[in-house]
């Protein structure tokens, strides 16, 4: 089916939209919700048989979805309207939700129902964390029957009134409903409405005498203070005394004055800056035994502090789980996962497992705070070579099988990382986007090395050049990938410790097999070490990993330090978040696209 992808961002759920439908065999194009005029040019040029809206905060011109049939992809259960569902969703404490496909209509949010899928809340999630994850596994399934059903010709959607669903529309949720009283709410009341608002918009409050707008939320199980008191600080966040506890603030965005620049969203310590009173700063907590009971990362254990890095170990599998905001890697948080992966790797396993979160793996360097900085060129710099040397030692890696476990997506530098490791498990909903020249970066992280061994010489420069997002299916098939793990997002980490136990298993199993066979050849009586795993050595006796390496830094210098490099306006134009003026570039390069719709970013 000819299908057009109508979307006010080429977000993660379209993202997801526009690789299942691909590999499905449909013909799909994207275009930007530039305004109606532009919709009605990419419709006649398109001339699609279905028109889709994963994600869209403007209504489609009437003469377009009276004349096309346009289905409206709604993050909520049928008879749920308004821009806010989810916000509404945490706020009300919901423990099951769902998604709508929906016949665009001269009713928001009102039209007749194609398909719908449910899906339930966890306990604690957030809002971007649901979205990019029990959402998005509904919105899927709920757009492939709608897709069916529309493919068919002979299916009648049905009115939201025969499926017994009272029309309920609810107000955008604002800043003035997500208010936090210090001084009276307590650990709860805060978390919850810092959840319903963690990627955007965030919690307008003050703090240090100056306007923020507060992103994400974790418990504090130990400190106690004056309520809206600073208790200390750890990985960049901030923990504020509450009127019954304490939690963590990761990230602060600055409010925008009257006429001025947007705020970037930073690591809580960068951003307050002079303005942070003097605080202890909590070390990195010590690894802690496995449990039946661990809850997921970013959470307490038996009255642990919060950290944004965490290693467990169960006899032979360890596991280093990370989770850094919107899935970016600053020079500290390189820094400090090399150190926890070096320390690891004194640990006495066989398999240690990389990852294992539920939401974003790695997105690559940190362009927020890249912009933020004196000098974005040598931070740019920083940044990138602490990357490779945190990609460098997982590489290196021989005598243990790592794995790279992805519960969510991964871009650019942060694929990379995960293809360093001998063997790469993604969840099924994963989307990843294996590329850097949308930021006009050539790109480090050893991709020279690491991306054409896996898929080959020709695939690698495809998804390079190509710059498009690719699913969990369809990089498994082109070797990117080397399991794919059919689960929830709830369910990710402990598939994927069952996994590794078995993996650790056979790997003992094979190293005492080696020991007998050693032991009958040559009568030896003691225990040799166990035998190393080693990686193909195939071109690295010719070329050496540094050749590897010092040709991408060189031509990442180059891009760094001139400032008429794309990389700073497209770098600038991403984390200030200004709309885009035109189709990105890489829809231009689809079968069946807009001809002359494309320009370069930026």
């Amino acid at each position: 089916m000819r299908i057009l992808l109508v979307s006010s961002a080429f977000n993660s759920l379209t993202q997801r939209v526009f690789v299942e439908l691909r590999d499905r065999g449909h013909l799909v194009g994207v275009q930007l919700a530039l305004g109606d005029d532009v919709l009605r040019e990419a419709v006649r040029r398109y001339a699609p048989e279905l028109i889709l809206a994963p994600m869209l905060t403007s209504a489609i011109p009437a003469d377009v979805w009276s004349a096309h049939t346009c289905l409206i992809v709604h993050p909520g259960p049928v008879g749920d309207r308004g821009p806010s569902s989810l916000d509404w969703a945490l706020h009300e404490g919901a423990p099951q939700w769902g998604v709508t496909v929906l016949q665009a209509d001269a009713v928001m949010d009102g039209g007749d129902v194609w398909a719908t899928a449910s899906c339930a809340v966890p306990a604690g999630v957030t809002k971007s964390g649901l979205y990019r994850g029990e959402i998005s596994d509904a919105a899927l399934e709920a757009v492939l029957l709608a897709v069916e059903r529309v493919a068919s010709g002979d299916y009648v959607p049905r009115r939201q009134a025969d499926l017994s669903a009272v029309g309920h529309t609810r107000p955008y949720f604002a800043q003035s409903l997500r208010r936090v009283d210090w001084q009276r709410d307590g650990t709860a009341a805060v978390l919850r409405a810092l959840r319903a608002a963690d990627s955007q918009p965030g919690v307008a409050d003050e703090l240090c005498g100056a306007e923020w707008f507060l992103h994400g939320g974790h418990p504090e199980y130990r400190l106690r203070g004056r309520p809206g008191e600073l208790l200390a600080t750890h990985a960049g966040a901030v923990c504020r005394a509450t009127a019954d506890g304490a939690v963590w603030i990761p990230e602060l965005r600055a409010r925008k004055r009257p006429g001025g620049p947007s705020g970037i969203k930073l690591p809580a310590v960068r951003a307050l800056g002079a303005l942070l009173p003097e605080l202890p700063e909590l070390p990195e907590l010590p690894a802690s035994p496995e449990r039946t009971d661990v809850p997921g990362v970013g959470t307490a254990v038996d009255g642990d502090s919060w950290t944004d890095i965490r290693y467990r170990e169960t006899e032979s599998v360890g596991v280093l789980d990370f989770a850094f905001p919107g899935g970016a890697m600053s020079t500290d948080h390189c820094r400090r996962l090399l150190a926890a992966y070096r320390a690891a790797c004194t640990r006495p396993t066989s398999v240690l497992v990389l990852g294992g979160g539920r939401d974003f793996f790695s997105n690559g360097i940190h362009l927020h705070v890249i912009e933020a900085a004196a000098d974005p060129a040598e931070e740019s710099w920083a940044n990138i070579q602490a990357m490779d040397d945190l990609v460098e030692a997982v590489l290196t890696t021989t005598d243990r099988i790592t794995v790279s476990a992805l519960g969510g997506n991964a871009a650019a530098g942060g694929v990379m990382l995960a293809l360093a490791a001998d063997e790469v498990w993604c969840r099924s909903g994963v989307v990843l986007n294996p590329h850097y020249r949308l930021m006009g970066l050539y790109g480090s992280e050893y991709w020279t090395y690491t991306l054409p061994r896996r898929v080959g010489t020709d695939a690698a420069r495809r998804l390079t050049q190509e710059a498009l997002p690719v699913s969990a299916t369809a990089a498994r098939r082109l070797g990117l990938v080397d399991r794919i793990v059919h689960c929830g997002p709830e369910d990710f980490a402990g598939q994927v410790r069952a996994l590794a136990a078995r993996v650790s298993a056979d790997a003992d199993a094979d190293a005492e097999a080696a020991v007998a066979r050693a032991g009958a050849t040559t009568g030896a009586t003691e225990v040799p070490d166990a035998p190393q795993r080693t990686r193909p050595e195939n071109d690295r006796s010719v070329k050496p990993l540094s050749a590897y390496r010092e040709e991408e830094l060189a031509r990442m210098r180059d891009i760094f330090f001139d400032p008429r490099a794309p990389y700073h306006a497209l770098r600038r134009a991403f984390v200030r978040k200004w709309r885009p003026t035109a189709n990105p570039e890489q829809f231009g390069a689809l079968p069946g696209a807009l001809p002359g719709a494309a320009t370069r970013p930026g």
